[in-house]
């Protein structure tokens, strides 16, 4: 199918799974509306300007998620949207998870979707949610285990536990399910694992920054968590924009796996490196646990393997400079 004609806005374009969005809707002849809240910010936009097709179809519109109405001028007139905009905190403490990531996670997709429902040529919005907005409840978690679109966080759970991103991703999802349901919107939400691959953006986003710490020696973290190629993710991303029977959640993962095997994995493919085969604790290992790949394979999805992935992930590191060796 191709985009020729169709103007679609894609929200916080510089990120590291909208930038793959925005290239691969410039390669189908799509005119790309992309927001970031510094469109002067070379940092934030010139990976973006230098994008084949980006000369002649990519505008860039500055905007804010919580500021109400600054998405309107992106958004009218456009055939859909693909929101990812929203603040990626998962690794680092939060002093104030309300402000920091709650109210921007939230009332930002709230007021992005209060944009949508002001243009009447919008056929469709898709929603980048998260695997964190599926999997973190009380519901046992082990090898025998296969964990799906039907699942859902449990926001009590993620206050409890203190996962302030999880419960941001969580929250994120319900107003925007609420939100399209009472305005007759149509939505279709992307679920995706921790993503790696290729980086078009300069800088080491949260998602890849465990494969940085592990290449530089650092003990792995006690946990055992989905993985999917940034390019799957974007593609899958337009396959829920073009398909139109499309519909609900897709959950988005190559496979689920302990940190000691990412390790593993890293080691075997960079053996020059002093990988550390140490965890961060003496705790038993997290059990894994599986991700239904059933319902993104009815978009057509064929997903990338892990090993193909962090190869990407590290030449992309050293591409950029990175890292050394």
């Amino acid at each position: 199918m191709s985009g020729e004609g169709k103007v679609v806005c894609v929200t916080g374009a510089s990120g590291f799974i909208a930038s793959w969005i925005v290239k691969f809707l410039l390669q189908r002849s799509y005119t790309v509306r992309a927001t970031v809240r510094d469109p002067s910010d070379p940092k934030k936009v010139d990976h973006l300007i230098k994008l084949d097709g980006a000369k002649e179809r990519l505008q860039l519109f500055k905007a804010d998620l919580l500021e109400q109405g600054s998405f309107d001028s992106a958004v009218e007139g456009c055939d859909g949207v693909f929101h990812t905009a929203s603040p990626v905190r998962f690794r680092f403490v939060v002093d104030d998870p309300q402000a920091e990531l709650i109210d921007p996670a939230v009332k930002g997709t709230l007021n992005v979707l209060k944009s949508c429902a002001k243009s009447p040529s919008l056929k469709r919005v898709v929603f980048t949610s998260s695997n964190a907005a599926v999997a973190y409840n009380t519901r046992p978690k082990n090898p025998g285990v296969i964990v799906d679109e039907t699942w859902f966080s449990d926001p009590d759970f993620c206050r409890e536990s203190q996962f302030w991103y999880i419960l941001s991703k969580t929250l994120a999802e319900a107003a925007a399910w609420e939100f399209v349901n009472e305005h007759k919107i149509d939505m279709v939400v992307l679920n995706p694992t921790m993503v790696a691959g290729p980086l078009l953006q300069p800088e080491v986003n949260e998602s890849v920054e465990p494969i940085l710490d592990i290449i530089n020696g650092i003990p792995f973290p006690n946990n055992a968590i989905g993985w999917v190629n940034v390019k799957d993710v974007a593609n899958a991303h337009i396959r829920a924009y073009e398909i139109a029977s499309a519909s609900g959640r897709y959950c988005l993962a190559e496979r689920v796996v302990h940190y000691s095997e990412l390790a593993k994995v890293l080691h075997n493919l960079y053996p020059s490196l002093q990988i550390s085969d140490k965890c961060e604790n003496e705790e038993p290992y997290i059990t894994t646990f599986h991700i239904s790949k059933e319902k993104a394979i009815s978009l057509g999805m064929e997903f990338t393997p892990l090993e193909v992935s962090l190869k990407e992930t590290v030449e992309s590191f050293r591409e950029k400079k990175i890292v050394h060796f």
